[in-house]
């Protein structure tokens, strides 16, 4: 039996580190167990005040052109019209939380951490024995 694809298994792990599916919307109760300086940890904690539906649809917005890679004098004139196929959703979010947290007057919302505190934040992923290594060849060739 050959090994697993290495795209399954990241894909696999990022929505561990970083859900993105509808059930885990649901809960309102789970915790805020992320890394500190995301939506999902200590800074998705902050409630949002201060601010009108408008501005939240306005914070969308803009964080949809913000995620098209595009530069600013090249955006469409509509959402509509930006390449929907290479944007990718999760940046979309971040780029909101942004633009509320702007909107706010408190970006950026992120706690104060010591290279120590980021590092034990940041999950650190080791390429299981039966998942294809795609760096093996740029290794062993290098």
């Amino acid at each position: 039996m050959g090994k697993k694809s290495f795209n399954e298994w990241i894909n696999n792990e990022i929505e561990n580190i970083v859900p993105s599916g509808l059930l885990d919307t649901l809960d309102r109760e789970r915790p805020y167990d992320g890394q500190l300086w995301t939506d999902t940890g200590e800074r998705g904690r902050t409630e949002i005040r201060g601010i009108t539906f408008r501005d939240l649809r306005d914070c969308f917005i803009r964080a949809c052109f913000n995620s098209s890679s595009l530069d600013p004098k090249d955006y469409p004139k509509s959402v509509y019209d930006l390449d929907w196929e290479n944007i990718d959703i999760i940046a979309v979010e971040q780029n909101m939380s942004c633009w509320v947290e702007k909107y706010m007057g408190i970006f950026p919302n992120v706690p104060e951490l010591t290279v120590k505190e980021t590092l034990e934040q940041s999950p650190l992923l080791e390429i299981p024995e039966d998942v294809e290594n795609p760096f093996d060849e740029e290794v062993s060739n290098g």
